[in-house]
């Protein structure tokens, strides 16, 4: 008799009789569409996550992003509205921009597929509007446009609304980390900035 053989068998001693027959277990899970969609939750959720909430019109989007982003160099997925954009940003678009250059630019504007009101999760999910993950992980400053037909109360309706065979990025507050002293690090896996700017429903 090996070690693998003996382990096993102080298992299956210790286990004892197994059923014969499978155990049923319960799955009463929360479906989708069984809370009210509250928008000042997910305001509340991504400041608390350390993200910067703005509330505007869409044809107020670019004032929004001049005031962190004007004069700085900010790469952008091929489908986002240009209208966006302040004149005072230079925008390079990405078409398969390498990791450096990517992560030499000072920012990244892009839109996103849904945001879960209840974790505070904004989900990216590679549309053209949004882009490679890459692009959402290397630049500093992350601004994400969201329209509010777009925040779900829970989990379970974000994943209702996008494909399980797309990249998903899930996202709740800008990139941080704790060392070994639990002393909060930022920007470690990610961007050290996430200003998440709501539109009105479509």
């Amino acid at each position: 008799m090996n070690s693998r053989q003996l382990v096993l068998g102080r298992i299956r001693a210790a286990l004892g009789d197994t059923p014969a027959t499978p155990v049923d277990v319960p799955r009463e899970y929360r479906p989708a569409g069984s809370a009210a969609v509250d928008l000042d939750l997910l305001v509340h959720r991504l400041t608390d996550y350390r993200a910067t909430v703005h509330r505007c019109a869409d044809g107020e989007v670019a004032q929004v992003i001049d005031r962190f982003l004007g004069g700085r160099r900010i790469v952008i997925p091929p489908g986002l509205p240009r209208h966006w954009l302040p004149d005072t940003v230079a925008a390079v678009i990405d078409e398969n921009l390498t990791a450096e250059q990517i992560a030499a630019v000072d920012g990244v504007v892009t839109a996103a597929a849904v945001a879960v009101a209840e974790t505070g999760t904004i989900v990216l999910d590679a549309d053209p509007d949004q882009g490679r993950r890459i692009i959402s992980l290397l630049p500093d400053v992350h601004v994400c446009v969201l329209r509010a037909d777009q925040v779900v109360a829970s989990v379970p309706d974000a994943l209702a609304r996008v494909a399980p065979h797309r990249p998903l990025t899930w996202i709740s507050g800008p990139s941080a980390t704790s060392d070994i002293e639990l002393n909060r690090v930022e920007g470690v896996h990610g961007p050290r900035q996430l200003h998440v700017v709501i539109l009105p429903p479509a």
